[in-house]
């Protein structure tokens, strides 16, 4: 499938989502600047990408476990493009069913454009009905919609400064897009972990990214994956995914939880390795911290002296 000989690692930038799941209380008072000097470090770590969620509004009856801190995706990829010279950027993920895919070609197409090629473009079916609704969009129907706005994006994202698709929710032709996306092909990652986003993944995107796998589901996901590709004699690259636990690289002086992998960099790496050894191409980490300095810290370390331990044997 492509696989790197150096498996890649990115991070789900902290501030621009604030869920209470994963939130740490210091991004609370965090801003712009704290994710521009938090995408720097991670270009200067050495990580492949920076991505960023998407929610256009959150019902109060999960206000308080979501939050309503969600950052625009095109917005906040852009921001960040003008402040990094190297490092990707990637939606994780792009709500697309809920805009019309020329919409979401223009948005997207642009930020690629002013990047330099710099976007993934990670995309999935959503979960919040409130959202579908208030946006006229039938929540019920969101795994078809996303599956044609998968293909018209597919043209609406090439080459063609008259792009044409012909489905049953979308019909465009003769509308002219300018600028194009600096990639030739702008690559599309499919977001989620239930049969049909691993079988769409499979079928119809350039990479798959999980949510919410742990560790010991992967190798039958991915095994599936790979079994559905083969079948309909898929052979062109495609990038698996994973999420890490939490890590803390050292010994930490608080209590971090006991889902999060710490210690030395040797040890660190020696577990995550076994996600190399699933077939992993990259991997997506997050790390627990008190503050940007420590986090951005924990960062550094993780590209100096974790990373360079996960080179494929």
């Amino acid at each position: 499938m492509g696989r790197p000989e150096v498996i890649e690692y990115g991070i789900q930038l902290p501030v621009q989502s604030q869920s209470a799941i994963y939130a740490e209380p210091w991004e609370a008072s965090a801003g712009p600047p704290d994710i521009v000097e938090i995408a720097r470090a991670a270009e200067r770590a050495g990580f492949s990408y920076v991505a960023c969620c998407d929610h256009v509004a959150v019902p109060r009856r999960l206000a308080s476990a979501m939050g309503t801190v969600w950052y625009d995706p095109v917005a906040t990829l852009a921001y960040l493009a003008a402040a990094t010279a190297r490092v990707r950027l990637l939606s994780h993920v792009a709500v697309v069913g809920l805009r019309h895919p020329l919409l979401t070609a223009k948005q997207y197409a642009t930020l690629d454009h002013l990047s330099g090629g710099r976007l993934l473009l990670g995309v999935g079916a959503g979960h919040v009905p409130e959202e579908f609704e208030a946006l006229g969009v039938d929540f019920r129907q969101r795994g078809a919609v996303l599956d044609e706005s998968i293909d018209a994006l597919r043209t609406a994202l090439g080459p063609d400064e008259f792009p044409e698709h012909h489905g049953k929710l979308h019909d465009f032709q003769d509308l002219g897009q300018r600028p194009r996306p600096a990639q030739p092909r702008v690559p599309l990652w499919v977001g989620g972990s239930s049969p049909a986003a691993v079988r769409r993944a499979a079928l119809k995107g350039d990479g798959w990214l999980p949510q919410g796998d742990p560790r010991e589901r992967l190798p039958a996901q991915i095994e599936r994956i790979r079994r559905l590709r083969a079948e309909h004699s898929l052979r062109a690259p495609f990038v698996l995914g994973a999420i890490a636990e939490p890590l803390y690289v050292g010994t930490p002086a608080w209590d971090v939880g006991r889902r999060t992998l710490t210690g030395p960099p040797d040890a660190l790496a020696e577990s995550l390795r076994a996600y190399r050894a699933m077939g992993v191409d990259q991997l997506q980490v997050r790390f627990r911290s008190r503050d940007r300095a420590e986090l951005t810290d924990q960062m550094t370390a993780f590209g100096a002296e974790v990373a360079p331990l996960l080179t494929r044997e």
